[in-house]
């Protein structure tokens, strides 16, 4: 529901302004610490009147200074490492451009029905492992064949639709790598990064991208981002497994209230 009417850059208020940079602020500060920012900045966008091809580009290209801050600040306090992560940066950079190329031609109809039920498997896996990222654990398959299939599947998946491919990353990472949450989030972040910023540019180039809401938006990502990975990397699973849960929980029901409630 539009709570303004208005829909272009001189019709925009201060207070609209601040209340983008304050929404850029929370939604940076939560997707740092477990993904799902997107479930608190893409609804205000809606409700400031832009349309949602405008308000999913713009909603790309303030959520890219988020994962790209939080990403620095998690390689920086040595919980990502750029060198161990070549190989799913690569990988996943292709799958995203050829999502978001499929997608322009492909009914997204099934995957969207279908998501939902697989982040359900995913949150009740994670509530049935009480340890379950607390701690470092023997990886079940080897780097390279993971980033084989998550790195090509998860960048296809986030450039096709998009919604809860952090939380399928931070999933695998601690489910089939071992990791813990802490290290699980940093490098969730970086591929965050690749495959929104591969989104970012077929959103730019369609010219779906309002820049003056973006950037006073991804000023507030990039705060709330660099408080929230510090606070993750803090506290560890203790703070990000509820928070995790709690973002999976609420993008299960977001995506079965636009798939199966509204329809749109």
């Amino acid at each position: 529901m539009e709570i303004f009417a208005q829909s272009t850059p001189e019709s925009f208020s201060l207070f609209v302004y601040t209340l983008l940079f304050l929404t850029g602020l929370c939604a940076g500060f939560v997707d740092s610490i477990a993904g799902g920012g997107g479930l608190i900045s893409l609804p205000v966008l809606l409700s400031v009147g832009l349309s949602p091809q405008i308000a999913l580009g713009t909603n790309k290209l303030q959520g890219s200074f988020g994962t790209l801050t939080a990403a620095y600040n998690y390689i920086r306090k040595r919980e990502a490492q750029l060198k161990d992560a070549w190989v799913g940066i690569i990988l996943t950079f292709g799958g995203a451009v050829t999502g978001a190329w499929t997608v322009q031609r492909l009914e997204a109809a099934f995957i969207k029905h279908l998501i939902p039920f697989l982040l359900l498997g995913v949150l009740a896996y994670t509530l049935c492992s009480a340890k379950l990222g607390y701690e470092k654990r023997k990886a079940a398959i080897s780097e390279n064949l993971f980033y084989f299939i998550f790195g090509i599947g998860l960048g296809f998946y986030d450039g096709f639709f998009g919604p809860g491919t952090g939380s399928f990353w931070t999933a695998a990472y601690v489910m089939l790598l071992g990791f813990n949450m802490t290290k699980a989030s940093g490098y969730t972040r970086l591929m965050n990064f690749v495959s929104n910023f591969v989104a970012l540019c077929v959103f730019i180039a369609s010219g779906n991208v309002l820049y003056s809401l973006g950037i006073c938006m991804a000023c507030g990502q990039m705060i709330g981002a660099r408080l929230g990975s510090d606070m993750a990397i803090q506290k560890g699973a203790q703070l990000i497994r509820p928070i995790f849960m709690a973002v999976v929980f609420l993008t299960i029901i977001r995506l079965v209230y636009v798939n199966y409630i509204t329809g749109v």
